[in-house]
């Protein structure tokens, strides 16, 4: 049975991943593909076939459009997009960082209320999963705990989804713990922002795509662990799997690491 999908963000670098990926799983098909700004009669400037429909605005999109919503937009629009999505039958898989806590309540909420299921990913590679649940398990016992993570000079949002979520495991693993609760900045914000204690810093520059540090320290020991994302192509080994997974979800999942 072929699945349909719709595909957000599109004209991107990380849509134009998704529409490789999909074109060549066989059980898939992209129908619709969404972008404000692109081109809506030039389907093969962005490797889709001729019958692909474009949409520009949001609004325009039909209900049941597709099985499955894959959005890579931008934050700004992703929460508007995903309620979209799930209030017009459309199963989402979200790869676009950004959401509040309150906006992925919010969302889970609405796709109960429509009995869907879907995933939001604040980072579908491998390595990153795996970092991720490494930094849970490492924080019992290294409450000392500070993240680095460094992106492309265009990241839309600071710090990334997947430093956040990071931070967010590690916090529900150690006891609340400050490093050094007297210190004082002698310029400001040069310790970057604190969750609960775990400095996150944000690095901007030309030249990455996606790395993260988590560094711990401890009496005469200290444990780093780090992962690289030097193509964007990596991300899509993690989409593939939320793919072949989201029908049998029965409600909104936040992380890929939680289907896998």
């Amino acid at each position: 049975m072929m699945t349909s999908v719709l595909i957000a963000g599109f004209a991107g670098a990380m849509g134009q991943k998704a529409v490789d990926l999909v074109n060549g799983m066989p059980d898939f098909q992209i129908v619709a593909a969404f972008s404000p700004q692109a081109n809506r009669n030039d389907p093969e400037r962005y490797n889709l076939n001729d019958d692909v429909q474009i949409f520009n605005d949001l609004t325009a999109i039909p209900d049941q459009a597709a099985d499955v919503w894959i959005d890579f937009t931008v934050p700004s629009a992703v929460y508007e997009n995903v309620k979209y999505a799930l209030n017009h039958g459309m199963r989402p898989v979200v790869g676009t960082t950004g959401l509040t806590d309150e906006q992925e309540a919010e969302l889970k909420d609405l796709a109960k209320a429509n009995h869907l299921g879907g995933l939001i990913a604040p980072n579908f590679g491998m390595s990153a999963v795996l970092l991720m649940k490494f930094a849970q398990e490492a924080a019992k016992y290294f409450p000392d705990v500070e993240v680095i993570e460094m992106h492309h000079a265009d990241k839309k949002d600071a710090p990334s989804g997947t430093a956040l979520s990071t931070a967010k495991m590690m916090a529900q693993n150690r006891q609340p713990h400050e490093s050094n609760p007297d210190e004082v900045e002698t310029l400001a914000n040069v310790r970057g922002g604190d969750y609960q204690g775990i400095r996150i810093h944000s690095v901007r520059l030309p030249g990455y795509i996606a790395h993260e540090q988590v560094l711990f320290g401890g009496t005469g020991e200290a444990l780093t662990i780090r992962q690289d994302s030097f193509d964007r192509g990596s991300f899509m080994s993690g989409v593939k799997v939320a793919l072949q997974k989201v029908a049998s979800l029965n409600e909104l999942v936040v992380g890929l690491e939680n289907i896998l």
